[in-house]
């Protein structure tokens, strides 16, 4: 089964690139369900409270592989982190924070992500309060919850149980990958003839040292 490596590259740092909005859905991805919080300790899901209406949890895990099937076709996709820190970035800095939908299917109002980091140390990180068990690179966020009908029949129901991003990315194949491996082939090649050339020039003095020659023959080989 493939494996593509979703990636967001830097000619599409636009508008138009990365993450859009962020989904609550019922069985997330990335298998990492969120938390609901209210003013005196953290709860699970399974016991929200009415409070705080918060919902921590992992938006995009670095490296999780991610199983995908497009009609006949299957496969993996993952994020780097690299990617992961960029999409993290590029969401708050094109203002996305209050964009959200239910199942990927139709938006939501009041719902935003008030609160966004990257996990920097798997035992220190804030995520650890939460007895989530995040590895380092992981993008993480809470999101208020100010809709009382989205708190009700979603959330509170146990309807949803985590995040989803979707957004623009671009593919990064194996098959890309070794494309880009021939081309920088190709490139090696012409360097290799301009050389070959050179050595002829280079034959073209007596007083060259032969050592230096043969030195010159052997690197090239």
């Amino acid at each position: 089964m493939r494996i593509v490596e979703l990636v967001i590259e830097e000619e599409d740092d636009n508008l138009f690139s990365g993450i859009d909005a962020i989904s609550i859905v019922e069985y997330p991805a990335i298998e990492e369900n969120f938390v609901a919080l209210n003013k005196q300790k953290e709860y699970k899901l399974a016991e929200v409270d009415t409070d705080k209406r918060l919902l921590t949890g992992a938006l995009l895990v670095p490296n999780k592989m991610i199983y995908r099937k497009d009609g006949e076709d299957e496969y993996y996709i993952h994020f780097s982190k690299e990617t992961v820190r960029k999409a993290s970035e590029m969401f708050l800095m094109n203002g996305n924070q209050n964009n959200s939908t239910f199942e990927h299917k139709f938006e939501l109002s009041g719902l935003s992500l008030v609160e966004s980091w990257i996990v920097e140390d798997e035992v220190k990180d804030k995520s650890q309060v939460y007895d989530m068990d995040l590895p380092v690179g992981t993008w993480v966020g809470t999101m208020k919850v100010t809709n009382e009908e989205v708190w009700q029949e979603y959330v509170k129901s146990g309807k949803v149980r985590g995040f989803s991003i979707e957004g623009y990315f671009v593919e990064r194949s194996k098959k890309e990958e070794l494309s880009k491996e021939i081309e920088a082939g190709m490139e090696l090649l012409k360097i290799k003839e301009m050389i070959l050339q050179s050595e002829v020039e280079l034959e073209s003095y007596n007083d060259y040292p032969q050592s230096a020659t043969n030195n010159a023959k052997r690197a090239l080989e």
